[in-house]
């Protein structure tokens, strides 16, 4: 099991940004492929964008293309989620996610069903 914490979350205003890091308080995902998804006041959490454990393929929700951007650190221990042009919609509470053991190399997952370990979540406001 992996225990994940995130950190960066804060109040913004909108068209700023901020930058999310995720890191394991226990055990390891640098083999595995990572994640972020988020959860509105009343609504469903959502995928947010995935990146593989080689690096290689990154995948990211429409809502958030060309906004935001995932990263790992050189020793894919540490996942990063850079958010650019912040909108008040994209206020949540954003959690990092670590895609179950086994899960292939080369392929960034999208469906939470595909992700064992969850931090505690970090809250992102956005103010207009």
């Amino acid at each position: 099991q992996v225990h994940l914490v995130e950190s960066g979350g804060g109040l913004v205003q909108a068209g700023g940004s901020l930058r999310l890091s995720c890191a394991a308080s226990e055990g390891t995902f640098s083999n595995r492929a990572m994640g972020w998804f988020r959860q509105a006041p009343g609504k469903e959490r959502e995928f947010v964008a995935s990146i593989s454990w080689s690096i290689i393929n990154t995948k990211y929700a429409d809502s958030v293309k060309g906004r935001f951007a995932i990263s790992r650190g050189n020793s894919k221990s540490t996942v990063y989620l850079q958010m650019n042009s912040l909108k008040p919609e994209d206020t949540a509470v954003y959690y990092c996610a670590a895609a179950r053991p086994g899960l292939g190399p080369y392929r960034a997952y999208g469906d939470p069903a595909d992700f064992g370990s969850w931090g505690q979540g970090t809250q992102v406001t956005v103010s207009s």
